[in-house]
Order: structure tokens, then C-alpha cells, then sequence
């Protein structure tokens, strides 16, 4: 089996754990219009086309990266083992408060320990890491518009939440996001 055929399963087991794990949720006070919410899902759909679908790109989007070595396609599988392995992190330490849409849930609280403690949107750092490591693993040049589509989504996504978390949480948020990187963690700390 090659690396792409097991990012590939990899992903599918993620999708099929992250559904299940929904049915946990609180229930949703405030969430965003369906227009919000297309903005980044978009963005979204046409990374996931360039790194799994985009067979009918021209030539030059298949050409290889890296020369043909064995030890770079483990080193993908590696990345979006690790990738998803910080979602699972994230979501347990979440709990209810998760909600694939941007929202509010009912009693909805400011998560700040586990992976919270470094970063705002730690399952998007996880999530933009297993694109990464598809990417290594599909080693082809349509792998970097999806790497930087799959960011641009989440950059999207991450604006419109902490708008909603600053209206929620007010000061609360606003010391936690000077004190936290937004996707990945502040190098220096204040």
C-alpha cells in the first residue's frame, strides 16, 4: 500500500470518529448564518479537491517534489498521525463545547488547559498538520495550494469565532488571545 492510500484511510477514520464524537455536544445558543459558515467551507472543499481529487489538474500540478524516496512518504503518514492525534487532544479537552460550525453552545465555557493553553484553535493546527503530511505523503505540486487553502479556510473560520468568543467571554478572551497564539503557539510569550 502506498503512504497516499494510507492518508487517505487515516482521513476517513478521522471523519467517521469527529461524527460520532458531534452527537456529545451541548445545544447551540447563537450560531453563524449558512453564508457565514460557506465563506471558509468553500475554502475548504477545494483544498480537500487539489490534495485528493485534482486528477484532472494539468500535468505540471502532478510533477513530484521531492525525489522518490520511501523515508519522505513515512515522514507525511508521521505528520498527519500527529495532526490528528492533536485534534483528538483538542476535542477531548474541549468536550460539549465543540461544534464543527461557529457557534455559542448553552453554558458555553473558555477552555484554557490542554493544547488550549498554547493556542486558540489547536484541532485547525491539527487539521492544517495532516494536510501537511497528506501533502508530503502525495508529494506532488498540487499539494501547496492545499496546504495553503486548508490554512486560508481556517484563518477564515478563526476571525468569525473569536468575534462570537469576544462577545461572550469580553476581557476574559481578550487576555487569553494576548497571552496565546491563534493557530500556532507564540514563540514569545508577553
Amino acid at each position: 500500500m502506498d503512504m497516499m492510500s494510507i492518508c487517505s484511510y487515516l482521513w476517513a477514520a478521522w471523519i467517521l470518529i469527529w461524527i460520532a464524537w458531534a452527537l456529545q455536544s451541548k445545544k447551540t445558543q447563537h450560531r453563524e448564518s449558512f453564508a457565514s459558515r460557506m465563506s471558509y467551507t468553500a475554502v475548504s472543499g477545494l483544498a480537500i479537491y487539489f490534495i485528493f481529487f485534482g486528477k484532472n489538474l494539468g500535468r505540471w500540478w502532478h510533477r513530484d517534489i521531492f525525489a522518490d524516496q520511501a523515508w519522505i512518504g513515512w515522514l507525511g503518514v508521521a505528520i498527519v498521525v500527529l495532526g490528528f492525534a492533536i485534534t483528538f487532544w483538542a476535542r477531548f479537552t474541549l468536550g460539549g463545547n465543540w461544534s464543527s460550525n461557529v457557534t455559542i453552545k448553552v453554558g458555553h465555557e473558555l477552555i484554557r488547559n490542554g493544547p488550549y493553553r498554547w493556542v486558540r484553535h489547536p484541532i485547525y493546527t491539527g487539521l492544517i498538520l495532516a494536510m501537511v503530511g497528506t501533502a508530503i505523503a502525495r508529494n506532488q505540486w498540487r499539494g501547496l495550494p492545499a496546504i495553503l487553502l486548508i490554512w486560508l479556510s481556517f484563518h477564515i473560520k478563526r476571525l468569525k469565532e473569536e468575534k462570537f468568543m469576544r462577545q461572550t467571554f469580553a476581557e476574559q478572551y481578550t487576555e487569553y488571545s494576548q497571552t496565546t497564539g491563534a493557530i500556532f503557539p507564540r514563540l514569545l510569550r508577553r
